[in-house]
């Protein structure tokens, strides 16, 4: 570890002058109830109608970045210091690494060449004697807290496994526009051994919300999970909701799929894992701000009994963990435990074992299913597959990539280190194009990687990480693991509003 020469006070100075403008304003969201529910299986032509699993009725549909915004400035008001700008590249130990004792900002003012430019400021450390770790699905430092600490082997939970989500916010004919219905569907435009699904949300103002995922453990490395939303926008069902409207928004983001099975210990020396970065979202709901929130609050509550205590021993997190598996959260994940992975069998085997835990059983069978193999072990040889030819985008319902990454309102510093970078140089070139078509190009969402001529007409990958969605898809994905996902420089990245 280096010593940082920046005083905490410097980005007290920084982050409260950049934080005051970040909440500023921020209206209170406005919320829908949930007035129909609807869950349609696709075929190509057809919507057929079924028992809706979803339960939606006395839900509402908000956009949780204005929740998020809300949230806030209200925490704000409360007394919370919030450092907008700023991104956490290095976790702290104590000196003999026995547990965390902080976080440190990335560096700022680097060319792209890595020598320091006349703004260059160095990172800052921010110590404590807890630190919480909410840094969203596939989470950088709490991946290296998950290895470090071996928290997977200690709670005896399986490797994560991941779906990636394609998502736009439309502006429809007020016609068309139905406030309170929401409507998911499986089946097509995904093949049968592929799990995944869509949702739609008829939210306020004439919004839709809408998207597609895909589970990261599908085996084509031709398939694109972009170019599968965009045929899904075409469906004879789907299409009529938002032809005539326009996208406001666009945006993409991995979710963590594995359930109760993929939870690793939350508590470590030092700190803890709370929200996406442990794993809580209910796959089948596709929803998991409800339990993201309830695992903070317990955080919360067990941080501030370990603080309160008068005693000479460090503070821990272990009653956090301990609370966890008693509270709700726990029982709902555990109830639904056995319908993601009996997908791995197939579609109508997976609708069938979703039928019957959902239906008849409740999660009471006596038995637990096992995921298959990490994600990017899934991925099997471009020669066993044939290419999968995808439709020109129309510019009504359908749009290439680089229309709708303008839709993200994503920026980053084009003189900066790029945060997307390879353990080994040759393994794209010599493994990822050579054994399966180069699939970086079709699993990114926003055309990050490209594998284009040199002046040899030898094809060699590109990455473009100024593109960069943080979706996290590459850092799962990539069949040998060899694209490391760094934090940018602060602020950087996708700018979503209303997502």
């Amino acid at each position: 570890m280096y010593s940082r020469r920046e005083p905490w006070t410097n980005l007290y100075r920084i982050g409260r002058s950049s934080r005051l403008n970040a909440f500023r304003n921020v209206q209170t969201p406005i919320t829908v109830p949930v007035t129909e529910d609807k869950f349609w299986f696709l075929t190509e032509k057809r919507a057929l109608p079924l028992p809706s699993p979803f339960k939606n009725h006395g839900n509402y549909i908000i956009s949780l970045s204005q929740l998020v915004r809300w949230l806030g400035s209200k925490a704000e008001e409360l007394g919370v210091e919030i450092y907008p700008g700023f991104s956490a590249s290095e976790l702290l130990y104590e000196a003999d690494e026995s547990r965390v004792s902080g976080i440190a900002t990335n560096d700022m003012g680097i060319g792209k060449d890595g020598s320091k430019k006349e703004i260059f400021q160095r990172g800052m450390e921010l110590k404590g004697r807890l630190t919480l770790l909410g840094e969203g699905c596939r989470g950088s430092l709490s991946e290296k807290v998950i290895k470090k600490f071996q928290l997977r082997e200690q709670s005896g939970s399986q490797h994560q496994t991941y779906a990636l989500g394609i998502k736009e916010v439309w502006d429809v004919d007020p016609s068309k526009h139905r406030p309170g219905l929401t409507v998911h569907t499986v089946g097509w435009p995904l093949d049968t051994r592929t799990y995944g699904g869509s949702f739609l949300y008829h939210m306020d103002n004439h919004q839709v919300a809408m998207g597609l995922v895909v589970a990261l453990d599908y085996k084509n490395p031709y398939l694109s999970p972009y170019e599968e939303y965009q045929r899904f926008k075409q469906h004879p069902s789907i299409r009529p909701f938002i032809e005539g409207g326009n996208v406001i928004q666009y945006g993409a983001r991995t979710l963590n799929e594995g359930g109760i099975q993929s939870i690793p210990k939350t508590a470590f020396p030092g700190g803890a894992l709370i929200g996406c970065t442990a794993g809580f979202i209910n796959v089948p709901k596709i929803k998991g701000s409800h339990t993201a929130m309830k695992s903070g609050m317990l955080a919360a509550e067990a941080a501030f009994d370990a603080l309160s205590k008068e005693t000479s021993q460090q503070p821990s997190m272990e009653q956090y963990w301990s609370s966890l598996k008693t509270s709700w959260v726990w029982k709902e994940l555990h109830q639904v435990r056995n319908i993601r992975p009996g997908f791995d069998h197939g579609l109508l085997a997976g609708m069938a074992i979703a039928g019957l835990e959902h239906y008849i059983t409740r999660g009471r069978l006596p038995w637990t299913l096992k995921h298959g193999k990490p994600d990017h072990e899934c991925t099997e040889p471009a020669d066993v597959h044939k290419p999968i030819s995808y439709p020109k985008p129309d510019g009504i319902v359908s749009f290439d990539v680089l229309t709708s990454l303008y839709r993200s309102n994503t920026n980053h510093n084009h003189d900066q280190p790029a945060h997307l970078r390879l353990r080994d140089v040759n393994v794209p070139e010599n493994v990822n194009l050579a054994k399966f078509a180069g699939p970086e190009g079709r699993y990114c969402p926003a055309r990050v990687y490209e594998y284009l001529p040199d002046k040899n007409d030898r094809l060699e990958l590109h990455i473009n990480a100024q593109n960069c969605l943080h979706c996290k898809a590459c850092d799962i994905k990539d069949p040998l693991q060899n694209i490391q996902w760094t934090v940018p420089e602060g602020g950087g990245g996708p700018g979503y509003s209303v997502m």
